[in-house]
């Protein structure tokens, strides 16, 4: 159901996906401050107040240019993307459990969106930072809509094994 919300308003979603990770920097650097001066020892502080600093200017340029941190974020999320659809065809033919083809399609569905992305990035015209907002939302989108259906398929296959089971 996600991803079908998330396909249907692809840039409000990568929109709100930057907007939320400059955000949750902000809060949790302004957080881990004021922690910092609770720490028992002045090397935990000095650690504890670097890392804030870091997480609040982070989190201020990403609020403050949300289309340049999209562009940034696409090159993340291309290399999240391209790791987990490796691991899942990895684990889908090596295992070979119930309905493991969901998972192969599922992990090169994946490897294919995070090539697409970095494919994508590599024009760094200022167009091609426009859509990086419409971009991540689509394609997190059918990330989604596929894991979901992934998802969806060996849970129907592990409740019909399991039916076998019972009825022998």
């Amino acid at each position: 159901m996600l991803g079908t919300f998330a396909l249907g308003s692809s840039f409000y979603i990568g929109v709100f996906g930057v907007l939320t990770i400059g955000a949750l920097l902000l809060i949790s650097g302004v957080i881990q401050l004021v922690s910092s001066f609770w720490a028992g020892k002045w090397s935990g502080m000095l650690l504890n107040l670097m890392i804030s600093i870091f997480y609040i200017v982070v989190g201020y340029f990403i609020l403050e240019n949300p289309g340049k941190a999209a562009a940034v974020l696409m090159v993340l999320t291309s290399a999240m993307l391209l790791v987990s659809g490796i691991f899942r065809c990895v684990v889908a033919m090596t295992s070979r459990y119930q309905d493991w083809g969901w998972v192969l399609l599922n992990g090169i569905i994946s490897i294919a969106l995070g090539v697409l992305i970095y494919r994508f990035v590599e024009d760094r015209s200022v167009e091609a930072i426009t859509k990086s907002l419409w971009l991540i939302g689509l394609f997190i989108g059918i990330e989604l809509l596929f894991n979901g259906w992934t998802w969806i398929m060996l849970s129907l296959g592990l409740r019909a094994a399991g039916d076998e089971d019972a009825s022998e």
